[in-house]
């Protein structure tokens, strides 16, 4: 795509250029007509679809594989992102492979977008041109209603959230909203946040889920300083929870079944970090013991013993969605627990834009791992076998 900048302002030497001619009667167009020429260019490019490259599924294989398509044209409440970076989440293994429903293919999955704004539509005061955006799960909803108008897009009460990749949406060429894994992207102003300059882009991006996805239900909590709350599941999410939880003052029990990790979460200031057994007979030893719980685990699990370690009125979150999202866990003993079981999604654009100001801030940053397009495949791999440390993010340019 042409460069907007260069497009919507010429160059010196080419309006020195213009200049001189017009200077010289060499040419019968006034300045104005010049430069109404150029807006008209200008708005006619806006009015096509923008040409794509990325990496689409184009089956419940889940392989990905280099596709080339169409985004909608940048409308009047628009922007365009040249997409920098965009990084993995657990949830595009499981939506590309169907384990969450049947899938409409060919479908570029990612939801953790961060890049440069390269056109913006005529009503957008939001952002201009060059600024840093980020865009997370989801990209539109009805705007009018008490939960769009209050922060909280994502339970918009018409149902008219639409997420960042499979959605059905006429708007979109291919029939449906498609995701990150992608050099641009175009997006409703109101679904990017800000990039503050004191962040990278590829440690940015994955703050526009996991970060959000742990960081809305942490505050909700508010648990005190010193309060002894434990992260199940150290992965992408997992991480990220608990360099949020410890800098906000809590005492941290990270639950993980990979050894191979405890070195890494201790050096993020928890207190504890306990590898589970397959028994979960070391799990005992803290039982009544949590004020808060928050499980990333992406897979189905046994969730009772780690209710168990909740005192009573303690609250447990459960953020990861496993395959076909179902959870086990003994009722009886979750009524002896007295414990508040509850799950979360993510956040609304405010608190997203939150979370993105913290971490900036506070020197909270995701540990990650940049990879080529050609890679992902081989990463999703990685993520399945839990051997990502902990974030791949794909440099964009690379698509």
């Amino acid at each position: 795509m042409e460069d907007f900048n260069k497009r919507k302002h010429p160059s010196r030497r080419a309006f020195v250029q213009q200049t001189a001619v017009l200077g010289v009667g060499a040419s019968l167009v006034s300045p104005v007509s010049l430069f109404a020429q150029n807006n008209s260019n200008q708005n006619k490019n806006m009015s096509k679809n923008i040409k794509t490259k990325g990496y689409a599924a184009k089956d419940a294989s889940g392989k990905l594989s280099p596709w080339e398509f169409e985004r909608r044209p940048v409308g009047d409440n628009d922007i365009l992102i040249d997409i920098k970076f965009a990084s993995i989440c657990h949830s595009d293994i499981h939506q590309e492979k169907g384990h969450w429903g049947e899938q409409q293919y060919p479908q570029v999955p990612g939801h953790e977008i961060v890049g440069v704004v390269a056109a913006v539509g005529k009503n957008v005061t939001k952002f201009k041109v060059g600024d840093r955006a980020g865009v997370g799960c989801m990209v539109d909803s009805c705007m009018e209603c008490e939960s769009c108008t209050h922060g909280e897009e994502h339970f918009c009460e018409r149902g008219e959230t639409l997420f960042t990749y499979g959605a059905p949406t006429d708007a979109e060429p291919t029939g449906i909203t498609q995701g990150g894994y992608s050099d641009k992207l175009v997006v409703r102003d109101h679904f990017a946040v800000h990039i503050p300059a004191n962040i990278t882009f590829e440690e940015a991006a994955p703050l526009l889920c996991a970060g959000i996805t742990t960081y809305s239900p942490l505050m909700r909590a508010q648990f005190k300083i010193g309060d002894k709350v434990g992260i199940a599941g150290i992965g992408g999410l997992g991480h990220l929870a608990v360099k949020i939880a410890v800098s906000k003052g809590a005492e941290v029990y990270a639950f993980t079944t990979s050894p191979d990790k405890v070195e890494d979460i201790k050096s993020w200031g928890v207190k504890e970090v306990i590898v589970v057994d397959k028994e979960f007979k070391n799990m005992n030893a803290y039982a009544k013991k949590l004020d808060y719980m928050i499980s990333t685990i992406p897979y189905q699990f046994n969730v009772t013993p780690y209710v168990m370690c909740l005192k009573p009125g303690g609250t447990f979150t459960f953020v990861g969605m496993p395959e076909k999202s179902e959870i086990t866990i003994n009722n009886l003993m979750l009524a002896f627990a007295r414990v508040n079981f509850n799950s979360s999604l993510i956040g609304g654009i405010p608190e997203t834009q939150e979370v993105v100001n913290y971490c900036a801030e506070n020197g909270i940053r995701p540990a990650i791992e940049i990879i080529d397009a050609e890679e992902i495949n081989g990463a999703w791999t990685k993520v399945i076998d839990k051997k990502a440390r902990y974030r791949y993010v794909i440099d964009a340019s690379t698509f």
